[in-house]
């Protein structure tokens, strides 16, 4: 029996997908498993896959990008229920060895969602009741040596298994910075291996669409509109449940265009984007240089971004500015846990040494950085522009290769990790997503700042001083035709 005869067999499931507000899953599971199509899914299946021909095997790995309610959880939740019961795994299987189906969102609640529906499924057909042993808040064990199990979003939990189906849930918003404890790429490099020695095992990524950035977003640019082994679907809600509301969905789109192309069209979201590109940092970077002494002559600006709270890192920026050039000298970081005093003491030597006595920060940790920067001798002063303005400053900056950056990997992944957001009307909202924490480049951008600030200063002050000695002039002449 094939999943499509699952669907329509009255003994098994086809009281879940009586009507035709399935027709587009039946055409998915079609394509997914390789199984012949009507002409009609066909077209369904042209229209959301960009392809022509129609498959003529099954995709071990396939990607859903779909949008809200568009029955994903369900249709994930049917494919594994299927694999685990009406697939036998024992002879790929060594002795005491278990087939794991694997339910992998980023928490466990979310998880249990697709869980209960495997649950469900299965206590809902009698023959397929019979092969469940076992039941607990995170795992079904059915007595064919195949066990059903919540996972959450990790690279090294996930290890270790046989595993004959990975679903993965909502992976779009997954952690996607290199830099972070659990990136998306490698929690999936470290399922593929435990697949590779079982035949016909399947990985299903599926999710509402979000940023242009991470393994959907990859897999989505690399796969779709290809004949290759990946298969990529992408479906508004309403392709996939016609029983949403048009004008549920016509209300959100008036409300928010971007926000609700990607949460109901399936549209990958253009207003959050990549603040700046690699190469741009990387030709940033002076390799080799990663902290340059004090030197006679030149003035220093120190910045410092201070947690405001028990988790994040509090790290300084010291940097000075040669002609139409910023150059970062010094970096440092601390990470949680630390004493906030004694971390103060450390940055407020660190400052005298570059001959600083004001440090820049934010207004985010409150009144502790000033206090407790006073007490060591130096004044801490508020920016003026807040951090996405700096950013922004940064940026031509950053393009134009009029920035000398330290060697030190951490900025360069907090750097390419920042998130641009637009606003309405196409002006840049935001920068955001402290990456591990925070980020050290904050800095020199409020150096700049304030040195284009100063220029400017003086060169009112100039002017001033010009038309006062132009009216002394116009006087004196005045005086002596008298």
């Amino acid at each position: 029996m094939n999943i499509l005869q699952a669907i329509a067999d009255p003994k098994v499931f086809a009281a879940y997908f009586r009507d035709s507000s399935w027709d587009a899953w039946r055409a998915f599971l079609a394509a997914l498993f390789g199984l012949p199509m009507t002409s009609e899914q066909l077209a369904i299946y042209q229209q959301h896959t960009g392809r022509t021909a129609p498959p003529t095997a099954t995709s071990h790995e396939a990607c859903l990008c779909i949008g809200r309610r568009g029955g994903k959880s369900f249709g994930l939740a049917y494919i594994a229920t299927f694999l685990a019961c009406f697939k036998d795994w024992r002879p790929f299987l060594g002795p005491g060895e278990v087939a794991t189906v694997m339910v992998i969102a980023a928490d466990r609640r979310q998880a249990r969602v697709i869980m209960r529906y495997v649950l469900g499924l299965l206590k809902a057909v009698p023959m397929l009741r019979r092969q469940v042993e076992n039941v607990t808040r995170e795992s079904i064990e059915l007595k064919h040596n195949v066990i059903i199990e919540i996972h959450t979003v990790s690279l090294r939990s996930t290890r270790g298994y046989s595993i004959v189906a990975a679903l993965c849930d909502e992976i779009a918003y997954w952690p996607t910075d290199e830099q972070s404890a659990e990136p998306d790429a490698e929690v999936i490099n470290a399922i593929k291996p435990a697949m590779a020695t079982v035949p016909g095992a399947m990985l299903l990524c599926a999710s509402s669409p979000h940023a242009r950035k991470g393994a959907l977003w990859d897999a989505y640019r690399k796969h779709f509109g290809k004949d290759d082994p990946v298969l990529v679907w992408q479906a508004a809600t309403r392709d996939m449940n016609p029983n949403v509301p048009q004008s549920y969905i016509d209300r959100h789109m008036a409300d928010d265009p971007a926000r609700a192309s990607a949460e109901y069209l399936a549209q990958f979201r253009s207003d959050i984007e990549g603040f700046v590109s690699l190469e741009a940092v990387e030709a940033a970077v002076v390799a080799g240089r990663y902290e340059l002494p004090r030197a006679a002559n030149v003035r220093y600006t120190g910045f410092t971004d201070p947690p405001g709270g028990s988790s994040d890192s509090m790290s300084l920026c010291v940097s000075h500015t040669q002609g139409d050039r910023v150059i970062v000298d010094c970096l440092r970081e601390r990470r949680p846990p630390f004493s906030p005093d004694s971390v103060v003491a450390e940055f407020a030597a660190t400052l005298k040494s570059y001959g600083i006595r004001r440090v820049y920060g934010d207004r985010f940790a409150g009144e502790w950085p000033r206090e407790r920067f006073r007490v060591h001798g130096v004044e801490y002063v508020v920016a003026v522009k807040s951090k996405s303005d700096l950013y922004c400053a940064l940026l031509p900056l950053l393009n134009s290769g009029r920035v000398e950056l330290l060697d030190n990997k951490r900025l360069v992944a907090q750097l390419c990790s920042l998130e641009r957001r637009v606003a309405r009307g196409g002006a840049t909202a935001s920068i955001i997503r402290k990456v591990c924490t925070t980020t050290f480049a904050t800095a020199w951008p409020v150096r700049w700042c304030w040195r284009r600030r100063q220029q400017r200063i003086r060169s009112e002050v100039l002017s001033s001083v010009r038309c006062v000695q132009n009216e002394r002039c116009y006087f004196r002449s005045m005086s002596r035709g008298w």
